[in-house]
Parts: structure tokens; sequence; C-alpha cells
């Protein structure tokens, strides 16, 4: 039986790009589509979507999961916790590639999805996650000798920065180096004139046109540099990674996983 799934986000271009991932995966089937309330997408035909004219389901602005075996949320941090409490009471696993939490919204993620399978994930990529290992063996080899910085580039239309990638790596470097990233973060220099500090981790943000998300980490040693880069062609990436996550959790008992976990690299 094909694995029944809900996508939410369907006003955005994530959840649109995971909505055709979705419908095109042979074990999958597309059984909620759901954009933000007063939408004009909403009432009309996913197929138009996800580009398949035989997509029986309308976009709807409620999170039904009567017949839906896992839930893919691309939203907002306010939208996800909504969804994240409908996926607890319906004990429905999810999947979550909303960014930009706020501590306490994280806190409260966590707290409402002890009761189910979950995979939250900065990005689904797997050329990003493969990266995170290789910035901590880069932290471990180079960063006390280094200075470090992490520059991101997306589309002008998002809204959080630094992106939760850049975080995520932020927080892969600083780990590797048995340091906290708010103790070392720098994410704005025009306040103070003054030099660089020793043992900082440095962010840029460029926000601009259709950039699909790029992200570098630099190691700048004596007499070399190392650069760790990704960039993404298209949300395809992101969005299959996602729905191997759903596949992964689908069965999986209460817990939080990663993308590590789902890519065998734990």
């Amino acid at each position: 039986m094909a694995l029944r799934v809900a996508v939410t986000g369907a006003s955005g271009r994530m959840g649109q790009a995971v909505a055709r991932a979705v419908s095109a995966e042979p074990e999958m089937e597309l059984a909620c589509l759901v954009a933000r309330a007063g939408s004009g997408l909403v009432g009309s035909s996913a197929a138009s979507i996800v580009g398949d004219e035989n997509c029986p389901i309308t976009v709807s602005d409620v999170l039904d999961l009567d017949a839906v075996d896992v839930v893919i949320d691309f939203t907002l941090p306010e939208s996800s916790l909504v969804n994240a409490r409908a996926c607890a009471e319906a004990g429905v696993p999810v999947v979550i590639g909303t960014t930009g939490f706020s501590e306490a919204e994280q806190a409260d993620l966590e707290s409402t999805l002890a009761s189910v399978a979950r995979c939250q994930a900065a990005n689904f990529s797997t050329g990003v996650n493969l990266a995170y290992r290789l910035l901590s063996l880069a932290a471990e080899v180079m960063g006390a000798d280094s200075d470090i910085e992490i520059h991101e580039a997306h589309h002008k239309h998002k809204i959080d920065a630094p992106s939760g990638t850049a975080l995520a790596m932020g927080h892969a470097v600083a780990d590797a180096m048995g340091q906290s990233l708010s103790d070392v973060a720098h994410y704005d220099r025009s306040v103070n004139r003054e030099e660089r500090a020793p043992g900082s981790i440095g962010f840029s943000v460029t926000r601009a046109g259709e950039i699909v998300g790029e992200h570098t980490v630099l190691f700048a040693a004596e007499g070399e540099r190392l650069e760790i880069t990704h960039k993404a062609g298209s949300r395809d990436a992101f969005a299959n990674g996602a729905v191997r996550a759903a596949k992964f959790i689908a069965n999986k008992p209460a817990g939080a996983y990663t993308m590590s976990d789902v890519l065998g690299l734990s």
C-alpha cells in the first residue's frame, strides 16, 4: 500500500516542490495538500501544482489527517506549531523543514511532538548533510588556527537570516571545537568598529534575485584557506530529501530523528 502523505505550505515554492516530489514517488500517494488560509490556491485542483492530471485532490486550508500516514511541513514557525499539535493528537509522524524558530518555539515544538516520530532539519539535501560532517572534521583539524566565516545567499523573498542551514553549519563547527555557537557567533560588525575577535565565527548574508541556496564556510589560516561550499541548483534536492525522510520515519517509534539517521551518517 502506498504511503499516504500530507504536504503543507502549498502556497510556497518549497511546499509545491515537495508536493511534486511526493506525487512522482511510486511508493507514495499525495493524500492532502494544504495552503495558507486565504490563498487563491484553496479549492483549486492539486493537479496543476504537481503536474499530474490524474491527481484527484483539491488544495485545502485544513490539515485533514484522517487518512494520512505522514506529514511533510514547510511553512512558517507559527503554522508549524499548529500543524505539530494536530500531528501529535492524531499520532502521525512529521517531517519539518520550516526554519526560523525562536528558542521558545523550538522547545514548544519538541515538547509537542514528543509522542510521535519526527525528523526536523534545516536542510534536507544530501550534499548539505554531508557538508556538516566535512565541516566538523575541518573544525577539528584547522579550527583553532583559523578565522572562520560563514556566508549564505538566498532569494529575495526569504525572511529569516542567517538561514537555518548556515546556523546548522555554525553549530557543526562550534560543536567540533567544544564551543557554543551562541558564545562565538558574530552576526553584525557594523555596530562596533574593532578588530576581528579571536575564535569568533562570522556570518554574512545575501538576499537577491532567485538564488535557491548557496552556503560557504571559510577556514582562513596562515598561508592557506579552505572553503567548503554547497550550491543548490533547484529545490528538488531539498524536496527529494524530505521525501526520503518521510519514508524513513513513517513506521519508526516516537522520537527525534535527523537526516544523519536517514542517510546512515550517524
